[in-house]
């Protein structure tokens, strides 16, 4: 069957993978702060900038790439909203529905996913997906979780100052000035950016490990809806609106039926932004999307 076809080919590598840094995590007593500040701080980076220097992509591809990764945010985010308040939910857990639809994993789940799907020349494009949802997820769930001490102000700070999109700067300069580094400054940024896939998927499976057992209720129902749904579907209309067709809309549209971020759960836990049902949507997205992804991938063709 088509289905589990996909299911083996595609996403048994990734959960095998994340299933080690699981056990890996119990058996090792690994530090999740460890890999996570790796990612953060070193690797991640030097993917960002490794893939988006040498990636062939005109400056109207980025653009629309970003154009439909916005309007897919901006609409799942109200969709979200709209859907929390009709149920009378209450302020904390509206933001936090919101946070988990617009804030996916594109990231631990989304890279490999998509360099399986689509093959590693779509890297490029997924690395932009990817810097677009972080910088507006981490301003998102920051400012809901901060607004009365620190307003909005902060989080886009911290979101434009992250190091992936600050790596983004002078790799896009790289790229549209055709410039090549030294030899030895290529092969090193390019063995750290090819350390991220692994090292991100086995963080996940480390982090999930370390998080609580899932609750789950109606709110998150509701949230892996539109995560899960809504968003990949807002992403074809966003594409399609905007000229994107073929693999380069597949990217988006898969990026974005990723389910949500870990990093959500710890927005949500160090600012105490309904952090069960962060905790619980996470994790039960997760396995969802054992089920969703490969739909998604199939549709997509």
């Amino acid at each position: 069957m088509p289905f589990l076809r996909v299911l083996a080919d595609i996403l048994l590598p990734v959960f095998v993978i994340v299933g080690i840094g699981a056990i890996s995590a119990r058996r090792l007593s690994l530090d999740t702060q460890t890999l996570s500040k790796l990612a953060y701080w070193v690797v991640g980076p030097a993917f960002v900038f490794d893939i988006l220097a040498g990636a062939d992509l005109g400056a109207a591809l980025v653009g629309k790439v970003v154009g439909a990764s916005l309007a897919a945010m901006a609409a799942t985010g109200v969709v979200a909203a709209v859907a929390a308040r009709l149920s009378g939910a209450s302020n904390p857990t509206t933001a936090a529905t919101v946070l988990t639809s617009i804030y996916g994993n594109v990231g631990n789940f989304g890279l490999a996913i998509v360099a399986f799907t689509f093959g590693t020349e779509a890297l490029g494009l997924a690395g932009v997906v990817l810097i677009v949802v972080n910088v507006v997820g981490i301003v998102v769930g920051v400012a809901a979780a901060r607004w009365e001490q620190h307003g909005v102000v902060s989080a886009v700070r911290r979101a434009l100052t992250a190091p992936m999109t600050l790596a983004a700067v002078p790799a896009l300069a790289v790229n549209a000035g055709g410039w090549m580094l030294p030899l030895w400054a290529d092969r090193a940024v390019g063995l750290l950016a090819a350390a991220l896939i692994p090292l991100m998927l086995l963080t996940l499976g480390v982090q999930l490990a370390g998080m609580r057992s899932p609750r789950p209720s109606l709110d998150t129902v509701r949230a892996l809806v539109v995560k899960l749904a809504v968003a990949p579907a807002a992403a074809a209309v966003a594409a399609a609106a905007i000229g994107l067709e073929g693999s380069d809309a597949g990217v988006v549209i898969l990026q974005f039926a990723m389910p949500p971020a870990v990093f959500t759960a710890l927005i949500a836990l160090e600012h105490d932004l309904a952090p069960d049902l962060v905790t619980t949507t996470v994790l039960v997205g997760t396995v969802a999307s054992v089920v969703t992804l490969p739909l998604v991938i199939l549709w997509l063709g």
